[in-house]
């Protein structure tokens, strides 16, 4: 689902200062979703997660394995995926099932998305052609929860779709070739909906403008790591940045719109997926997953605050101690 926000992270990234140390923050000690502990029951709940090989789509598979969920993930490998956070406590209860939703046919289709409970796709697609954006991200999706209608069983859908301000930048600030992407969204979110025969109650959208997390930068798609991110968060979260984006057009916006965590789009999946708080929801943007999430607030500004503190503290205290002897020697080695 990353697909617009190469030009989006570029603006965000360089509009705000870089750190060369790292962190820890509040959300590496384990502290994302709490209110996630008063959803509903999902034990042996029957959930296809489309896309759970991926970014986001792993995170969802293994929140929804830690919650007793029964988990399939459908996507064009097939793999398990190599994020840090996927290791073999979770990864080995999860159907990991290969098919290229855009080029199968509507049986295999069928047997990869079964007869889920839930369905929860995070697909998404980049490039630069029309059709082809509008057809992984549109068509395909509609494909997915088409079928995983047709199971019979289905009660709930959820989407990760992309944030509206980021969708209204296609006229003036974008490429023409983002049609398609938009297109394919907006077409999407429809089939989900359709999904659950058009009732708003049994769907959710999860709208961020752009997530960070892992521990690694990447370029395609465009992602920064959770401690980076995390400083980016709290810092457009404050009231004064807040103020600037209301006032300002387009993706300059959008760049001034604080980034989603990994986790926190994840446990807003789960919790809809598990008819939880998000359930009915359009949860567009980072305030409102958050909210629904109940996360804490991001402490990356914080920290590197701290850090860099402690450090000219230390710096300071080396300062006072060594300085006095260096003079001192240079007195002695003078009067030689």
């Amino acid at each position: 689902m990353m697909g617009i926000y190469s030009l989006v992270s570029s603006l965000a990234v360089f509009l705000t200062p870089t750190l060369a140390f790292q962190v820890l923050t509040t959300s590496q000690r384990g502290l994302h979703g709490l209110a996630m502990t008063s959803d509903a029951s999902s034990a042996g709940l029957d959930v296809t997660v489309v896309g759970g090989s991926g970014f986001v789509g792993s995170k969802v598979c293994q929140s929804l394995i830690e919650k007793g969920a029964k988990v399939t993930s459908v996507s064009k490998s097939g793999k398990i995926p190599s994020f840090a956070w996927c290791d073999d406590s979770w990864t080995s209860k999860v159907n990991w099932v290969a098919t290229d939703l855009e080029t199968a046919d509507e049986s295999s289709i069928a047997t990869a998305i079964g007869s889920p409970q839930c369905i929860v796709s995070c697909l998404g697609v980049i490039g630069n052609e029309p059709e082809a954006l509008k057809k992984g991200n549109g068509e395909t999706n509609c494909a997915a929860f088409g079928s995983a209608k047709k199971g019979g069983k289905l009660e709930r859908a959820v989407y990760v779709s992309v944030s509206a301000e980021v969708a209204a930048c296609q006229e003036n600030w974008l490429p023409e070739f983002f049609g398609g992407y938009f297109e394919g969204k907006k077409m999407a979110e429809q089939c989900a909906l359709d999904t659950v025969d058009g009732d708003s109650s049994k769907v959710c959208f999860v709208k961020p403008t752009f997530i960070y997390g892992g521990d690694a930068f990447g370029l395609l798609p465009p992602r920064v790591n959770k401690e980076y991110g995390s400083f980016i968060e709290e810092l457009l979260s404050l009231g004064v940045i807040k103020f600037f984006a209301d006032i300002t057009p387009g993706l300059i916006k959008v760049a001034l719109r604080p980034p989603s965590s990994v986790d926190a789009v994840a446990d807003a999946c789960v919790s809809a997926a598990i008819a939880g708080s998000a359930l009915g929801k359009d949860l567009d943007g980072a305030a409102a997953i958050n909210e629904i999430t109940n996360q804490p607030a991001a402490t990356g500004l914080t920290d590197a605050i701290e850090f860099a503190g402690e450090k000219l503290g230390q710096a300071y205290g080396w300062a006072k101690e060594e300085v006095p002897k260096a003079v001192a020697k240079l007195e002695e080695m003078s009067k030689k």
